[in-house]
């Protein structure tokens, strides 16, 4: 694994326990506006993806729980062959993102504020699952704090790809309320209350 180029994550680990407290420590830093900034740094994701690829399309869904989900139809997140017949997924959940995290050109989500990863996400909600398909396979991953509590667990394919984050906010965060994002480049959002 040591050959592996990093881009957007360091592929050389899947937890980042110092990264993660940190981000748990500073709630209002890393998710000014609470959840609507929670689901903005989920759908940066799809829309890099949806540029990529030339267009897609993005759900965001509150759950009856008080979860909230965001499915895009992507490729999925990036795996690579571990060598021993197994894949590696990219540790976005629990990492990093090498391109915003603590940069001062990050991006900006469309409330203004820095893009910093989607381990944001993770780490100030009380549980995440994230849910993969790519054409080689299919799995979901439960997190808690954004730590993962369980092993990638092989889900049947159906024929899509894409990915899907359904997470619910901790109470740190504030109470549930979406942005008003329906349109980002590329990417056409439906939000489903």
């Amino acid at each position: 694994m040591s050959e592996w180029r990093d881009t957007t994550h360091d592929w050389a680990g899947s937890v980042d326990l110092d990264h993660l407290e940190r981000i748990r420590r500073n709630p209002g830093e890393f998710a000014p506006g609470g959840v609507p900034h929670l689901v903005l740094e989920v759908l940066a994701y799809a829309a890099e993806e949806a540029e990529s690829t030339g267009g897609g399309h993005a759900v965001v869904t509150v759950h009856p729980d008080g979860s909230i989900s965001v499915a895009d139809d992507g490729r999925g997140t990036g795996t690579r062959a571990d060598g021993h017949g197994g894949f590696v997924k990219k540790p976005v959940m629990s990492t990093k993102d090498l391109r915003f995290f603590d940069s001062p050109g990050a991006q900006r989500l469309p409330d203004g504020h820095p893009r910093r990863g989607v381990s944001v996400v993770a780490a100030l909600s009380d549980w995440l699952v994230h849910t993969n398909r790519r054409r080689n396979g299919s799995w979901t991953q439960r997190y808690e704090r954004g730590v993962p509590v369980t092993d990638l667990s092989p889900i049947a394919g159906d024929g899509t790809t894409g990915t899907t984050v359904r997470f619910l906010p901790g109470e740190e965060i504030g109470p549930i309320r979406l942005p008003e994002v329906r349109e980002w480049p590329h990417l056409s959002v439906e939000v489903i209350r």
